[in-house]
């Protein structure tokens, strides 16, 4: 190896580490809300479909903002990344100085903003640093922080909420981003589909890439199974810490932490498992990352079921670690094969419309969803009764223990989708999981 490709590869490493613990601080941003969501709906006397709200707001600014990932295509993206990392920590401060729910939900908004010019440009840096070969692996490990940033989010919101009130769980959470705003805009940016074959890119507009994404049918297949994950995902993220403390009768000091330090351990297994079994799985057949992704996820359904039935606190928390680690197993693979279906000038843009796309019909839907059934259920279980103190806990018990256990049908449908994309792509590959250049 000569020095100036030892010399690449470990300013790939550091860019690859920046990005990574920026988007750590990402998934921590994002959960610190679950966590102390009990706390805030008792200050601002919030029912579940308000406080589900909260979660569902972020992810629809955060889908309406998508779309700028078209601009890392076209600009430098460094500054896009920088620039969205400074705004989602603003907000993050900010919303620890919040005087009525109506600011609360701002804050919650324009973080969802400043984390959508992120997450839609980072990966497209990644894509430039690594070969094909090794997209999976290294994909892998900087969305490593989806599971392990959100565990950190559980652990942290419930240690300080529970001591220093939920205000201070924002105050922590917004400050490190400053600094890694700052660092981000240092870094050096390759150059784009520097490690892919050669591709003109052709005039047109937004709308000209997007109708050259969207006749992709692996990005197609790609973004319905992702975008049934994302639902059950997204959802259960909000509202885990809740239910454990509701229906488990845990207290904010241990829900967020434990079930934190359960995604942690299993968000880490499946996800570098994922990574390693997807590129050798990809390496057979062309619909590998597929395959794997959808066995995950239909695998994930019934336990997702089951975690509901568990009354012992060990026994869930075992339930919920397969579970986890089976969603988790499909971070890297299909992470890879979005990369790899589109040239490498239309990356940035098929993330934004894949990102728009998973989040819409996702957990933009789902955390509100969640919350609705819940409070829809509980209704449906006082009914009739004398609404004294004991039965309404245990109707918001049995409402919110209903509204976790349908979580299991939309990772369901999406592993299905999954697994036929993955014999369809195995059948005819050179025109199905690639776009030609």
């Amino acid at each position: 190896m000569s020095d100036l490709t030892q010399t690449w590869r470990g300013r790939a490493a550091a860019i690859l580490i920046v990005l990574t613990v920026i988007n750590f601080l990402n998934y921590i941003d994002q959960m610190l809300l679950s966590s102390v969501l009990e706390q805030i709906k008792l200050e601002f006397t919030l029912s579940d479909t308000a406080g589900g709200l909260l979660g569902s707001l972020f992810v629809i600014t955060y889908t309406i903002a998508a779309p700028l990932g078209y601009l890392g295509d076209r600009f430098k993206r460094k500054n896009i990344i920088a620039g969205g990392v400074a705004l989602w920590s603003v907000a993050t401060l900010a919303a620890a100085f919040a005087r009525s729910y109506e600011e609360l939900l701002v804050c919650r908004a324009l973080l969802g903003i400043g984390e959508a010019a992120y997450a839609t440009t980072a990966p497209s840096i990644i894509a430039d640093l690594y070969g094909p070969d090794e997209r999976s692996r290294k994909l892998a490990l900087f969305y490593v922080a989806t599971p392990v940033g959100s565990a950190l989010g559980f652990i942290l919101g419930g240690l300080i909420g529970e001591h220093f009130g939920w205000r201070a769980v924002f105050l922590v959470g917004g400050l490190p981003g400053l600094l890694f705003a700052a660092l981000a805009a240092r870094i050096h940016e390759p150059e784009r589909g520097r490690l892919d074959p050669v591709s003109e890119r052709p005039p047109g507009t937004f709308f000209t890439a997007l109708k050259r994404i969207v006749r992709t049918p692996a990005w197609r297949i790609n973004t319905v199974g992702l975008a049934m994950m994302t639902f059950t995902v997204g959802g259960l993220s909000l509202w885990m810490p809740t239910y454990l403390e509701r229906v488990h009768g845990m207290s904010t000091a241990s829900a967020g932490p434990v079930f934190g330090a359960v995604t942690v351990l299993a968000g880490l297994c499946g996800t570098l498992l994922g990574g390693s079994l997807g590129d050798r799985l990809q390496a057979r057949s062309a619909g590998g990352y597929f395959w794997l992704s959808g066995v995950g996820l239909v695998l994930s359904a019934p336990l997702i079921v089951l975690l509901t039935r568990m009354e012992d606190l060990v026994a869930l928390f075992v339930v919920a670690f397969f579970a986890e680690l089976l969603l988790f197993l499909n971070t890297g693979p299909l992470n890879a094969a979005l990369v790899g279906c589109v040239p490498a000038w239309l990356r940035g843009t098929a993330f934004a419309v894949n990102i728009f796309c998973i989040h819409a019909f996702g957990d933009a839907l789902s955390r509100t969803l969640i919350g609705y059934v819940s409070d829809r259920a509980k209704a449906a279980y006082l009914a009739g009764q004398v609404p004294t103190e004991s039965a309404v806990r245990a109707a918001e018990s049995a409402g919110l223990n209903l509204a976790i256990a349908t979580t299991a049908i939309p990772v369901l449908l999406g592993g299905l989708v999954l697994l036929w994309g993955a014999r369809r792509i195995a059948r005819a590959p050179d025109g199905l999981m690639t776009h030609p250049g």
